[in-house]
């Protein structure tokens, strides 16, 4: 590439040709720790796994958040309404409750690795056809590469270099990173997913649910419904400091959800309960 051709390209991607060539001197001189294991480096290999590792902290997190936040809402809804017939009634209450947090946890749970497991099967089925992609045609596969960086708006001289340079590297993951954001060494697994949501969901039900056992008929409703909107203000503040948002309007839209899904509830137990159907 000539030197007019380096100017014109641009901060952004020198930039970025910098990075790579930063991976590919710390491959070369790679810690000791390394040397001595007999495990060989990767470019950026250290960065990636960091990367890795925060990104799965927080998706586990996230899940959690919004496992709590379902278990609170649904379960919170599902004892108001029952309390609502006949608040001192504790075995119907605690029946209720009980068969409510084992029915929707382990629906959840299952769902949930149904849908990931059809997700890992998807991103295998394409790890599998880009490295046979690969086998078969790796000049063109990185001529596609470049054309994928190029349509960015990168300049083909330089869409050509990147892709040269990352193909170099690891040829696999700069398809799979590029054109379908998916980390090779990082599928997702539908066993930890099924776990997080049964765990998180059991942990947010149990507030209403021992809220509602553990105090007085006379003030059951009402200190259930104050504990779950305590408990969703709390959610809803996590869940929207995770993802960058506003805080305040995830609370308020987390606690109107479910003042509305408490009264909800509530007014049909009410109604049933006074009209002798139950």
């Amino acid at each position: 590439m000539s030197a007019s051709s380096t100017v014109r390209t641009g901060p952004v991607v020198r930039g970025l040709l910098a990075r790579l060539r930063r991976d590919r001197q710390r491959a070369v001189s790679r810690p000791a720790s390394a040397e001595a294991s007999g495990e060989p480096a990767r470019p950026g290999s250290q960065a990636r796994e960091t990367t890795r590792s925060l990104a799965s902290r927080l998706n586990w997190l996230r899940a959690g958040v919004l496992g709590a936040n379902d278990g609170i809402v649904s379960i919170s809804g599902l004892l108001v309404g029952v309390a609502a017939v006949d608040p001192s009634n504790t075995a119907a209450i605690a029946l209720a409750g009980a068969s409510g947090i084992a029915s929707a946890s382990l629906s959840m749970s299952v769902g949930e690795y149904v849908s990931v497991s059809t997700q890992r099967d998807t991103e295998h089925q394409i790890v599998v056809r880009k490295q046979t992609d690969l086998e078969r045609d790796p000049a063109g596969q990185e001529r596609a590469l470049a054309e994928l960086w190029e349509s960015r708006g990168l300049s083909p001289s330089t869409a050509q270099r990147v892709a040269r340079e990352l193909s170099e590297r690891d040829a696999l993951e700069a398809h799979l990173t590029t054109e379908y954001h998916i980390d090779p060494d990082d599928l997702t697994n539908p066993w930890a997913a099924a776990g997080s949501s049964f765990v998180s969901f059991l942990a947010g039900s149990a507030l209403p649910f021992l809220t509602m056992l553990a105090l007085a008929p006379a003030v059951r409703i009402p200190a259930t419904f104050a504990a779950v909107l305590i408990a969703l203000a709390a959610t809803g503040w996590v869940s929207a400091w995770l993802g960058g948002a506003p805080r305040g309007r995830a609370v308020i839209r987390l606690l109107i959800g479910g003042a509305a899904a408490m009264a909800f509830t509530f007014g049909i137990g009410h109604l049933f309960g006074t009209s002798g159907l139950v």
